[in-house]
């Protein structure tokens, strides 16, 4: 295949007149097939990669459903998000259990062009602190252990890339140890949902977390006197933090700020979608429990807000409204979540060897087309 005509994105040189070239499923300086793609007048980007989502289009990922994982990575797939890392929530072990082996399935009889391709899976729990949870479900949380996280490896075959841990709790700096020193040391240890503070936090990433569930949901606020969790990860050069800009999470201007504080170096955009994103308002669930939609809002029944509604691809036109340059939003959800959780070797950037997926913007970032291998 070739792409002409197109404002290429490169992750170094931003956005300019190129042509791409595709052989046997990457991209390629030549290539064989006489297939032209003409972008003119669009933006040629990446692939979106989504690290964090819960569920879409009235699915959730811990269903454990293999017809529900299908519909979710179509969905997926259409709004131009060619490979997805999604996120389970803190349930009995039995339950992650299943969730794990679901996605095993899925990822050993996934052959479609037409759908995500699942490259991974996020554990948002159970190993978290009870002060803030949110919207997790309490009676499931319990303290981090090597044999629980090795059990759902295994049931998953190798898929686990992230776990979130608060680090304050029993046992949890043992855990990051006894993780960063075994045949688990590959999969990313995310502070997260936690109400650890400042000290605590760099001590966790001194002994290998390196990695933020959703930055300022979920943990104690940035201060002068208290910088907690977002004030060690900036002083961890490389640690990545997770943003979800959907309008409603986070205030643009402490957007603005977070990407001056840590830069696009630094910033994974994800979704943290649940399964009401893509069906209309009402009520649906989350980690068991009810969730009240309405409009970008969803909610539990005390108002805790519970996950949101809005895809990768419009948090991340959400970003270039707020006044993030696109070629920095594009990066942050392309090739920084790949590199996150280290798949960036074959995912996230339109080199030369990597695997040939890419999407077409119009000039408002309304999607063209989109293209998986």
């Amino acid at each position: 295949m070739k792409i002409i005509n197109g404002l290429v994105f490169h992750e170094k040189r931003g956005f300019i007149p190129d042509t791409l070239y595709t052989e046997n499923g990457v991209f390629s300086d030549y290539t064989t097939d006489n297939e032209v793609i003409d972008a003119n007048g669009c933006y040629v980007i990446p692939g979106l990669i989504d690290i964090h989502f819960h569920g879409c289009v009235n699915h959730d990922f811990c269903d454990a459903s293999l017809e529900g994982l299908e519909a979710m990575a179509k969905y997926e797939y259409a709004q131009g998000i060619t490979s997805i890392c999604p996120a389970s929530m803190t349930l009995p072990k039995e339950t992650i259990t299943a969730i794990c082996n679901n996605a095993r399935t899925f990822f050993q009889q996934q052959n479609q062009t037409d759908t995500a391709r699942l490259i991974g899976i996020n554990l948002e729990g159970p190993f978290i602190a009870y002060e803030k949870r949110g919207a997790q479900n309490p009676d499931y949380i319990i303290p981090a252990n090597c044999d629980a996280l090795n059990t759902w490896q295994e049931a998953s075959g190798g898929l686990v890339k992230l776990i979130t841990l608060a680090p304050e709790t029993a046992g949890a700096m043992d855990f990051i140890k006894q993780v960063t020193s075994s045949s688990l040391k590959d999969i990313r240890i995310s502070l997260g949902h936690t109400a650890c503070d400042y000290d605590t936090a760099m001590n966790a990433f001194k002994h290998g977390a390196n990695h933020v569930t959703h930055l300022f949901n979920g943990m104690p606020d940035l201060t002068h006197r208290t910088p907690s969790v977002a004030g060690a990860a900036f002083d961890t050069p490389d640690c990545f933090v997770e943003m979800i800009c959907d309008g409603v999470r986070i205030h643009p201007s402490v957007i603005r700020a977070a990407f001056s504080m840590f830069t696009d170096e630094r910033i994974v955009l994800i979704s943290d979608s649940m399964m009401a994103t893509g069906m209309p308002d009402g009520m649906y669930a989350l980690g068991g429990q009810d969730v009240n939609v309405n409009g970008i809002h969803a909610t539990l029944q005390d108002g805790t807000l519970a996950g949101s509604v809005t895809n990768l691809a419009d948090c991340m036109r959400t970003a270039v409204h707020m006044g993030i340059p696109l070629s920095s939003a594009v990066k942050c959800a392309t090739i920084n979540p790949a590199r996150s959780i280290g798949m960036d070797d074959k995912y996230g950037s339109l080199e030369l060897g990597k695997v040939a997926d890419f999407v077409l913007l119009n000039p408002d970032l309304s999607l063209r087309q989109v293209f998986r291998s």
